[in-house]
């Protein structure tokens, strides 16, 4: 062997550089009980968040196998990491919701 093999090409992070290229749709998933109307408190939530009407195309709801919990995914457009990470904030703040990826 002449050691070529470990010369192979490795693709590396370049630093600075994002991960995720803005603007671009971004799936929220936010998980809470089953109750008191959790699905249109997050709807209301993402409404107020982005300063517009979220499309019902925009948001699927996956209730849990025995209905205790409802996963939400909310679809929206975002214009900068600023914005996702303030929306992420938001989220963690919300004692009604028990997880969020």
């Amino acid at each position: 062997m002449n050691g070529d093999s470990n010369n192979a090409e490795k693709k590396e992070e370049q630093p600075g550089k994002p991960l995720i290229e803005y603007p671009t749709v971004y799936a929220f998933k936010v998980i809470g009980k089953q109750e008191h109307g959790f699905a249109e408190f997050v709807k209301t939530l993402f409404r107020r968040l982005m300063g517009s009407e979220i499309s019902p195309d925009s948001i699927s709801e996956l209730p849990s196998r025995g209905n205790k919990y409802i996963s939400l995914t909310v679809s929206v457009y975002l214009l900068s990491e600023e914005q996702r990470q303030t929306i992420y904030k938001q989220l963690h703040q919300e004692r009604r919701i028990l997880y969020y990826l």
